[in-house]
């Protein structure tokens, strides 16, 4: 439940859309990578991911396993449902860290066989 905060219900939505935009942007950011990974096409673009996804990985250590939305939208909400401040299904929300953190760490190794190859 979002709790009434400044007198307006706007700003969980606001963080919601955000959210689920920045979860959208970075999905691309991985699949980009991770077929530029498979087909051998290392560009430009692929290094510009990887370190988009550097940069996600160093926001999240900072803020301790969690997104900065998440943190700011904790203030309007009691809510204890994995999704409450994104659109995810609840599974996905749950175990978002945990999927998207294999994937990545096949992508990367996959990147570093394809660079010592």
């Amino acid at each position: 439940m979002y709790r009434n905060v400044r007198g307006s219900s706007r700003y969980p939505l606001a963080i919601k859309l955000l959210h689920t935009a920045v979860w959208v942007f970075f999905n691309v950011v991985i699949f980009y990578l991770l077929l530029a990974v498979l087909t051998d096409r290392l560009d430009t673009w692929a290094w510009i991911c990887l370190a988009l996804i550097g940069a996600e990985c160093a926001v999240l250590l900072f803020f301790r396993m969690a997104c900065p939305l998440t943190i700011v939208a904790r203030r309007y909400s009691d809510s204890q449902l994995p999704n409450f401040d994104i659109y995810l299904p609840i599974w996905l929300a749950r175990y978002n860290k945990h999927i998207y953190g294999v994937l990545l760490a096949l992508i990367l190794s996959g990147l570093v066989w394809r660079l010592v190859e």
